[in-house]
């Protein structure tokens, strides 16, 4: 499954912020994903003064989160996604969970429009 970049907070910070059955499905899920567009998204936010959590992006991703680049393909298909979300970075993630088959866990509403499972955060 693939972590939506608010949940990879919520989860690191303070685990019950986020729904019992997200919970679950991360502490018993096989593997967990994190696309790099997470990574550079709340690296700007950081940077921009509108996220203060200072994340050690090694401790992080280790023995937790396996770290999905962006390959060229998920590039086009977020390109060609419809208009219902506008971010950029989640278009990304719905694109690479999309190729993969990879459910997203999210609170973001706005995925749900894109036909791509989704566990609620």
């Amino acid at each position: 499954m693939l972590l939506d970049s608010n949940v990879l907070l919520f989860w690191s910070l303070e685990l019950s912020r986020i729904s019992r059955g997200a919970e679950e499905a991360l502490l018993s899920a096989p593997s967990l994903w994190l696309s790099i567009a997470s990574v550079w998204e709340l690296e700007i936010k950081q940077g921009l003064g509108k996220l203060l959590a200072d994340i050690d992006w090694h401790e992080t991703l280790r023995d937790r989160l396996i770290l999905l680049p962006i390959e060229i393909e998920d590039a086009v298909l977020a390109g060609s996604l419809p208009l219902h979300h506008r971010d950029p970075f989640d278009r990304m993630i719905i694109a690479q969970a999309k190729r993969r088959g990879l459910p997203i866990v999210t609170r973001d509403r706005a995925f749900e429009h894109y036909g791509v499972p989704v566990i609620w955060a």
